[in-house]
């Protein structure tokens, strides 16, 4: 079930939850925070993750890129998946309830977000954003399970992370144009091409840097967040070296083992820049 669920890909959006929360905090949030943010973390995108294994089990079948996963070769059942889909939304409930009121209150509606989402391609070439937009509730929720309440710097992160996961998805949907286009589904690539979608992906890693920039100015992080955000940039760089329009045999290096050191980096150059 973890493998069907690409459980290791939780690093993309967990350490800007850390990140809410350290910076909420202006230091250590406490074990209680840490713990039951991780909580409702891991519950949200399990229930993601298995949701989307479910509503996109058909279209799965059909793509040669993911016709082997467990779903469509019948190593898991759907019941299965959705039993793990709820388990994974009431975790993230009771989480959400254990932090205090305004997270209780808002779980619902990022539910909406987290199994509404796969749905987007089927109807706009927006997906890519509110994929973005919903992992970034990652980052306002930590800020919120610290301080109860919706500040500057939760916005901040939010649109860090919604352009840079956005940027990455962009990217990732450039192996799937032309099945994309023989099912009738929606990507900014299969609408526009793969050459302005690789283009678009620039601009918005442009502004995730630009919003991390933003972020240590508005809280005047230190000078080891600088260091951090200079190799977040130079990753960024790196990333988009790596595929062009005539070449994406190396994506997955690009969204997989860039995308998570990037995560990483900018959590370190966090905490260490608090101190």
């Amino acid at each position: 079930m973890l493998e069907a669920i690409k459980f290791e890909h939780t690093i993309f959006a967990l350490p800007f939850a850390y990140i809410a929360m350290v910076l909420a905090a202006s230091g250590w949030p406490g074990w209680w925070t840490v713990g039951w943010v991780t909580a409702a973390m891991v519950g949200g995108r399990t229930c993601a993750m298995a949701a989307n294994r479910v509503i996109d089990r058909f279209i799965d079948a059909r793509n040669p890129r993911t016709a082997g996963r467990h779903l469509p070769q019948g190593l898991l059942g759907v019941g299965e998946m959705r039993a793990l889909a709820i388990t994974g939304a009431v975790l993230m409930c009771v989480a959400a309830w254990m932090l205090n009121p305004l997270c209780f209150a808002l779980a619902p509606l990022a539910l909406v977000f987290l199994v509404g989402y796969h749905y987007m391609k089927r109807f706009t070439w927006l997906s890519h954003w509110v994929l973005g937009f919903t992992d970034g509730i990652a980052g306002a929720g930590g800020w919120i399970a610290v301080r109860g309440a919706f500040e500057a710097p939760a916005f901040v992160i939010w649109f860090a992370l919604t352009t840079w996961i956005g940027g990455f998805d962009l990217i990732y949907a450039c192996q799937d144009v032309a099945v994309d286009r023989a099912q009738g589904l929606h990507s900014f690539a299969a609408r526009f091409g793969v050459r302005a979608a690789l283009l678009a992906a620039r601009v918005n890693h442009a502004l995730t840097a630009l919003a991390l920039a933003g972020l240590g100015w508005q809280l005047a992080l230190g000078p080891f967040y600088w260091v951090g955000w200079l190799a977040v940039v130079a990753l960024f760089a790196y990333e988009h070296s790596l595929v062009s329009p005539r070449d994406l045999s190396r994506l997955d290096v690009a969204f997989f083992n860039v995308n998570g050191y990037i995560a990483l980096i900018v959590l370190a150059a966090v905490v260490l820049g608090l101190r």
